[in-house]
């Protein structure tokens, strides 16, 4: 289980309260890598897809609505959004949700390059900051026999994941190489982009006393 993230720093003279614009323990565990203080917000934004919308906007867009509606409520605090969309044939790959959608996920991608768009955004009202990066991971996965495809599921049951594969835990053995930049991209927030955004935004995880 992931720790539960930090307390933010209610001294008005410090840095600007931090929001996590998602309920996701994935990011929540990643962002605690910064060793920022930060609070956790639910973003209320429709993540159905536009028509003819292409993963690689659809991505982007909801990261920075998510942002934008947690710091609609929370002006004075610099908010990050974050989304995730799985493609496969230039088609969006969702969370499958049960068993039988998820081996047929898994069916699918056998033996495929899988694009992951893995965006954030940071947005801080109060200085009409708003800005979103995209960092692209290709995902190639193995043959899989349905054997393998069935014991994986029964024992990670990773149903909340676009792609139905954790590349942290097991998933990874189901995979033959991934290509990123970003190497925290794949599990649902770059960092190494999180920090170009904030350090843009006026909050410098090096500058921030531990």
């Amino acid at each position: 289980m992931p720790k539960p993230a930090l307390p933010h720093d209610s001294n008005p003279a410090s840095a600007p309260r931090l929001i996590l614009g998602s309920t996701s323990p994935y990011r929540r565990e990643l962002l605690q890598r910064l060793r920022l203080p930060f609070d956790c917000v639910a973003p209320q934004v429709d993540e159905t897809s536009l028509p003819g919308e292409l993963p690689s906007d659809l991505a982007p867009r909801l990261a920075l609505e998510k942002a934008h509606e947690v710091a609609n409520r929370n002006p004075s605090a610099v908010v990050i959004g974050a989304d995730q969309v799985a493609e496969l044939d230039n088609v969006a790959i969702g969370k499958p949700g049960n068993h039988a959608r998820a081996v047929a996920q898994l069916q699918a991608m056998s033996g495929r390059n899988v694009v992951f768009h893995s965006a954030v955004a940071v947005v801080r009202p109060d200085q009409a900051y708003a800005r979103v990066l995209t960092a692209i991971v290709t995902v190639r996965f193995r043959p899989l026999q349905d054997a393998e495809i069935e014991r994986y599921l029964r024992l990670e049951q990773p149903y909340d994941c676009a792609g139905s594969a954790k590349c942290e835990t097991l998933g990874i053995a189901l995979l033959a190489s991934i290509d990123s930049d970003d190497p925290t991209a794949l599990v649902g927030l770059p960092l190494i982009r999180t920090c170009e955004l904030l350090r843009a935004a006026g909050i410098d995880p090096m500058a921030v006393p531990t």
